[in-house]
């Protein structure tokens, strides 16, 4: 037998309405914020994400499914969205159009990492960018956008941990200092983290190594290094995040796991997730549309890990309840019927509700078993005594109730 590829899970019809849910929660709460759906191609030129999520990154150095296809061209499965969603809106100019660009997406993508607990190869995300805002109001805005859909799933004891990275003066000035104390900790710090050091020093804070969160302990502070303007925007973030009354905590330590963010950055997380707590996050990144060939144009978004959010919904019991699988079951008393039935099932459809019935010519003693099993609340009964009088009998399957129904007037009395 052949198995789907390891890290992939295939999404069976007993699951697939908390998906169904997830996404529906999502379309709505980002439309009540103004934000319009986009669907990019799962796939991109390389130089999308390794110009765009930075040469240095895990995700490009070690992560990504990249393929030479047939013209010889470098093409990439998709491992992030902000990169794909920036290189469409450049494409296509839609930011040149309007003043704010509000965007929305849920979909696959791929990384290659080890397989673990809510972290596949391939995953699903739902999240959202705000295009062509400079101000503390559109972090503030995505932020808000992404606590309501926690809370409209039923998720409330999620933290929120925010910080800034500065603008890009502030930042080359951290980094400077930051480079400066890990050489001289150098010898202690891990291997990947020596390597981190001179190519991207940033990413050793986020490092999960024991020895290495030790000597970031006493690492620079970033936020002791931002400039009039950096701080002056921080502050006015956490000045909206409070009297939204959305409850944070500051992390001067939170720096994500890309390269183009700038100003701020946040990450939402639960315990329920053990070690691996978080489940979304994002930030501001005001130059990823100039390195993708744009012009400069500032944004700010996030995104969440679908498998995760189920896993944390799992976990607190508020899994959206498994609909039936139909309305009505129709049973006829042998094939004979069958034309009576499809023409039945044809009048329901019409009038929106879901109508299946017996393909495998059973009695009618397994038909009203299968509809039990089924937990469909209604059956409708096609025998010789029903087709002799042009009626159905209605059975109500939770209260044993059975009504008569001319056969011509269905809609009618449904």
């Amino acid at each position: 037998m052949i198995q789907a590829v390891r890290g992939t899970k295939d999404i069976l019809p007993d699951t697939i309405d908390n998906w169904t849910y997830l996404e529906q929660i999502a379309r709505q709460i980002s439309e009540q914020f103004g934000y319009k759906e986009i669907r990019t191609p799962i796939f991109e030129k390389t130089e999308v994400f390794s110009r765009g999520v930075g040469e240095q990154t895990d995700i490009v150095n070690k992560e990504m499914y990249s393929f030479l296809d047939r013209g010889g061209e470098s093409i990439t499965l998709r491992p992030e969205m902000t990169a794909s969603l920036v290189r469409a809106v450049i494409q296509s100019s839609i930011y040149q159009q309007q003043s704010i660009t509000r965007l929305w997406y849920f979909g696959p993508f791929f990384r290659y990492e080890r397989p673990q607990k809510g972290r596949l190869r391939q995953f699903h995300q739902y999240g959202a960018e705000c295009i062509s805002s400079p101000y503390p109001e559109s972090d503030v805005e995505i932020i808000h956008l992404s606590t309501t859909f926690c809370k409209a799933i039923g998720i409330d004891d999620y933290t929120l941990l925010i910080n800034s990275l500065g603008n890009d003066a502030a930042r080359a000035k951290y980094r400077a200092e930051l480079i400066e104390y890990l050489r001289t900790n150098k010898d202690r710090l891990s291997k990947e983290s020596q390597v981190r050091m001179e190519l991207n020093p940033l990413r050793v804070l986020d490092s999960k190594d024991e020895q290495d969160r030790e000597i970031i302990k006493n690492a620079p502070v970033i936020l002791d290094y931002l400039d009039e303007e950096s701080r002056e925007h921080f502050e006015a973030v956490l000045s909206l995040l409070d009297h939204l009354k959305i409850k944070y905590e500051i992390n001067p330590r939170l720096v994500r796991g890309l390269d183009y963010y700038s100003h701020t950055v946040f990450e939402l997380q639960h315990s329920s997730l053990g070690a691996q707590d978080s489940f979304g996050g994002g930030g501001r990144y005001n130059s990823l549309f100039n390195q993708l060939g744009g012009k400069e144009t500032p944004a700010v978004g996030f995104a969440m890990g679908a498998e995760r959010l189920l896993l944390i919904l799992e976990s607190i019991a508020k899994l959206p309840q498994v609909k039936e699988i139909a309305d009505y079951y129709i049973v006829t008393a042998d094939e004979n019927y069958t034309k009576y039935a499809f023409e039945v099932a044809e009048k329901l459809r019409s009038i929106g509700k879901r109508a299946i019935f017996d393909l495998q010519r059973r009695s009618m003693k397994a038909q009203m078993r299968e509809a039990g099993k089924l937990n469909i609340p209604f059956v409708l009964i096609i025998a010789d005594e029903e087709l002799k009088n042009s009626t159905l009998t209605l059975k109500n399957m939770s209260n044993g109730e059975q009504t008569q129904i001319p056969f011509d007037k269905i809609t009618e009395h449904i």
